[in-house]
């Protein structure tokens, strides 16, 4: 009889360990998050920078913007509701994005298609394995995750329905891009 009870009190500790985000990788979800969508928003400023917001590019270009700003006005209220500190490699991101959206419009239409679908290909990619991460205590943050996971693949498509895959070098770009998204991910989690 003792056995049973202890097994039965077991299995409810597990219930509850299990239906509850440990604390440590919510913070990092939503430090990262933050960083994450800065990092796009400034990518899109360099690029819209190059094109300006009347083209037809720009406009599209604008589209995706004014979404991944919604995007940073969440996670801005998220890191004050949580009190998780932003990572202190903001200004290098806040550089780094607008030099990488410049350049690649710089390298015309398709290069800087083929960055959208770079970084949206890896931001989908996390935000999906972010979700597997959140327990039942974060329905509402997994859902929002769930939704900006959708919205940063259908970047992704607007990129290769504009013929990111025929610009100069896209594998090497793509490839380039994609390491460094997933690098900036690596250490925005801890800094």
């Amino acid at each position: 009889m003792t056995q049973k009870k202890s097994n039965r009190s077991t299995k409810s500790s597990k219930s509850y360990e299990e239906s509850i985000t440990d604390p440590n990788i919510l913070e990092e979800i939503i430090r990262v998050d933050h960083a994450g969508e800065f990092g796009a928003t400034r990518i899109y400023d360099g690029q819209i920078a190059v094109f300006g917001k009347k083209s037809k590019i720009g406009k599209m270009i604008q589209h995706m913007a004014d979404q991944e700003q919604k995007h940073i006005e969440t996670f801005n209220h998220l890191l004050l509701e949580y009190r998780v500190r932003p990572t202190a490699l903001l200004p290098l991101w806040n550089i780094m994005g607008y030099t990488l959206g410049a350049l690649t419009a710089l390298g015309g239409e398709k290069t800087a298609m083929a960055c959208t679908v770079a970084v949206e290909k890896v931001i989908g990619e996390h935000y999906k394995k972010q979700s597997t991460l959140l327990k039942n205590d974060q329905k509402k943050l997994k859902s929002t995750i769930k939704k900006f996971e959708k919205e940063e693949l259908e970047h992704h498509d607007i990129g290769i329905a504009n013929d990111a895959k025929n610009a100069p070098g896209y594998f090497i770009l793509s490839k380039v891009i994609e390491l460094g998204c997933k690098t900036a991910i690596a250490v925005s989690k801890k800094i």
